[in-house]
């Protein structure tokens, strides 16, 4: 069995960040961020490997999954949302997790 990735996604998605560009930022836009960065993380990945294989999810890709989630709730509720809810200084990283 082969398994193809579906592209037609992406580009909605992207036409999505551009127009949230021209405007105010929302929950929406907070929250696919968190997505993208939870896909970056290899969250997923490891997450289909879990439940395919039975391989154990690392304990630190769970708990990153769970700071990237309050982040988004915490970052959603602002009012206003910053304009740079994308900047690095709103969420969690991998290399803060492993060293803690």
């Amino acid at each position: 069995m082969r398994l193809r990735v579906i592209e037609g996604g992406l580009g909605v998605a992207e036409q999505q960040d551009r127009e949230a560009e021209s405007r105010r930022p929302d929950r929406e836009d907070v929250r696919r961020e968190a997505v993208r960065r939870l896909g970056a993380s290899g969250y997923s990945r490891s997450r289909v490997m879990e439940f395919a294989a039975g391989v154990p999810m690392p304990a630190v890709l769970k708990y990153l999954a769970m700071q990237i989630d309050f982040a988004a709730e915490a970052i959603s509720r602002l009012d206003p949302i910053p304009a740079d809810y994308r900047s690095d200084l709103y969420w969690p990283k991998m290399d803060d997790i492993a060293t803690a």
